[in-house]
């Protein structure tokens, strides 16, 4: 319904590491529904070439290249999972050995879709590939804003034909306030056990309102806010059998907020009967939100939520920032400890950091 429209042409940017672009493709993901076999065919076409034409009222000539991904149906969805305006396919193992996540979320004649990548890694002075990883470290993340558009949207685009209605504005500033507001809508979750449930949320609560903390909880979530009002976090390691959270948030118009949230389980250990470890399984999607909110109101006191000199653009924090900031939490609680006496956090401290 929302995804299975046609051909959703846009700009695949993937970002290293340290948030910096290291390359770009033009493409479009078509999904072509089938009514009478009632399947969704899945076609990558990207564009290996182009010839610019000099004739002003002549269009430019591409060549294309088609990727077939795969046929879905009721009862063959492969990865895939869909919840309101959301979708996610992943996490799945790819052929590198790496693992992908993908999250998309839709909106009137726009989507932004986003794929997380990691890789094993093993802890320092290990051998690479001397045995099982400690863990899955992101290093590419790909985004996508797409449409069903004539042409990709680009700044160039959409300035000389800007989308009407409600249909989003993928290139356009969005100030940090405009993320800090009263959001009231619908949320839509499932889990393994729990399955699919909807949820009316009159005003979302401060400690839900991950949107408006853009570098994350904990020093172990990577981020990217782009323009257009994108948010990315995911986690810089995964580790063996922890969930953990790959999430997007798009503003899509002024006074409308939508959100993904997966959680993410890899490098759970298998073991046979004796307690010896055989591998890992698989891995896995624990859970998966999708919010689509609505703005209801002003914020009391929003300027205390934004950083100075915040703008609608964020990069990854470094490994030096957020060793800085494990220094200077760790200083504040030897300074509370020390007013409090020993209350055993520094034992509980310790044990998190293994």
């Amino acid at each position: 319904k929302h995804h299975a429209k046609g051909e959703w042409k846009g700009v695949w940017t993937s970002y290293d590491y340290l948030g910096d672009v290291i390359d770009e493709t033009v493409a479009s993901v078509n999904l072509d529904y089938d009514e009478n076999a009632d399947t969704v065919q899945q076609v990558h076409k990207i564009v290996v070439g182009a010839k610019k034409s000099d004739c002003a009222n002549c269009f430019d000539s591409f060549e294309t290249k088609d990727m077939p991904v795969a046929k879905y149906s009721q009862e063959k969805l492969y990865k895939a999972r869909f919840g309101s305006i959301g979708m996610i396919n992943g996490p799945s193992l790819l052929r590198s050995g790496s693992m992908s996540t993908e999250l998309v979320l839709s909106w009137k004649d726009g989507r932004v879709r986003v794929i997380f990548q990691h890789a094993p890694v093993w802890r320092a002075g290990v051998e690479p590939g001397s045995g099982p990883p400690d863990g899955l470290k992101l290093f590419r993340t790909m985004v996508s804003r797409e449409a069903l558009r004539d042409q990709p949207p680009t700044p160039e685009t959409e300035s000389n034909n800007p989308p009407t209605g409600d249909n989003p504005v993928f290139f356009r500033g969005v100030p940090p306030f405009a993320w800090h507001k009263v959001w009231s809508g619908t949320s839509w979750t499932w889990g393994p056990s729990t399955g699919n449930r909807g949820w009316s949320i009159d005003e979302m609560e401060e400690v839900d309102a991950w949107h408006g903390r853009p570098t994350g909880d904990n020093p172990n979530v990577w981020n990217l806010r782009l323009p257009g009002g994108i948010l990315l976090q995911g986690p810089r390691v995964i580790s063996g059998g922890e969930a953990e959270l790959c999430r997007l948030a798009w503003m899509p118009t002024e006074d409308t907020l939508i959100r993904a949230e997966a959680g993410v389980i890899a490098l759970e250990p298998m073991y046979l009967e004796d307690d010896s470890m055989v591998g890992f399984y698989p891995p896995s999607l624990g859970s998966l939100r999708v919010d689509v909110m609505k703005k209801t109101g002003e914020l009391e006191n929003a300027s205390l939520f934004v950083r100075d000199g915040e703008t609608d653009t964020i990069r990854p924090r470094t490994e030096a920032e957020i060793e800085a900031a494990r220094k200077s939490e760790s200083d504040e609680n030897k300074s509370d400890d020390s007013n409090d006496g020993d209350s055993g956090l520094d034992a509980v401290r310790a044990a998190l950091q293994l």
